[in-house]
């Protein structure tokens, strides 16, 4: 069953939709939304068991497509407004990519974000179990969370970037995600449910973006890109990784501008 989305607007023009990846939210995507709303109506949503939007035992990429696609008929389709671009990252991007190819009547055009339609296997489950094992009683400040966080995270961007999911209510800490559903979901969501996608293919424009430092997007899965998505652009950014919109803003807008607008 579909969840209703959270999240916020920006900009004007014609809707383009915006998903994060796995433990970011909407407002990761604030500076880039408010540049791309030079032209465009942004719509950045919190996925399920993120941000603000309600939690679920399910974290299956047709749920969370589901959800997507409810927002956009809700707030964007069912209002006359169109035609709809939808932006994916990471986790999000798998979910752009579900969607589009399930409700090709949703979606115009479609830009995936350092992802691939393949199955990964690494997994992002030592994050899960780090936020888990925190001991949140009797924690007045960010930098304790940070602290206990260290040893097992060891890299400051990312420990960042996880406190972020961090929030504090009458004094009280607690994670905003729903971190027992992402780790029963973990093998879910490195997964691509190709078996559940048999014969279908979007044919619209869609631009695959990806950071020349990351494997996410390699050589080998471009096949199977073009199979399901015959009509796509792959694209590097150089000197950017798997965080390439946050990494090199500029060079990410830009592309996604003169993708959307040509």
């Amino acid at each position: 069953m579909g969840v209703t989305l959270t999240g916020f607007e920006a900009g004007e023009g014609a809707p383009l939709v915006v998903l994060h990846g796995l433990f970011g939210s909407a407002r990761n995507w604030n500076t880039v939304a408010k540049r791309l709303g030079a032209g465009h109506r942004v719509h950045a949503l919190d996925m399920r068991n993120h941000g603000g939007s309600p939690w679920s035992d399910d974290m299956g990429y047709a749920d969370m497509a589901d959800d997507v696609g409810g927002y956009m008929e809700d707030k964007v389709v069912g209002k006359g407004l169109g035609p709809v671009s939808l932006l994916g990252h990471s986790m999000g991007g798998k979910a752009a990519m579900v969607l589009a190819l399930t409700r090709p009547d949703l979606v115009d055009k479609l830009v995936v974000a350092d992802i691939a339609p393949v199955g990964y296997s690494h997994t992002l489950m030592p994050y899960v179990e780090a936020m888990r094992a925190v001991d949140l009683s009797g924690v007045t400040r960010r930098g304790e969370v940070d602290a206990q966080l260290a040893s097992s995270i060891p890299e400051a961007p990312i420990r960042s970037f996880l406190l972020q999911n961090l929030v504090a209510e009458n004094g009280t800490f607690s994670w905003r995600i729903n971190l027992k559903a992402l780790g029963d979901r973990m093998d879910e969501m490195t997964a691509f449910p190709t078996g559940d996608l048999a014969g279908r293919s979007y044919d619209k424009p869609t631009l695959f973006l990806h950071g020349e430092r990351s494997n996410y997007v390699r050589p080998s899965h471009h096949e199977e890109i073009r199979r399901l998505f015959p009509n796509a652009r792959i694209e590097g950014i150089a000197d950017a990784g798997h965080w390439l919109h946050a990494e090199q803003p500029d060079r990410f807008v830009d592309s996604v501008l003169a993708f959307l607008d040509g």
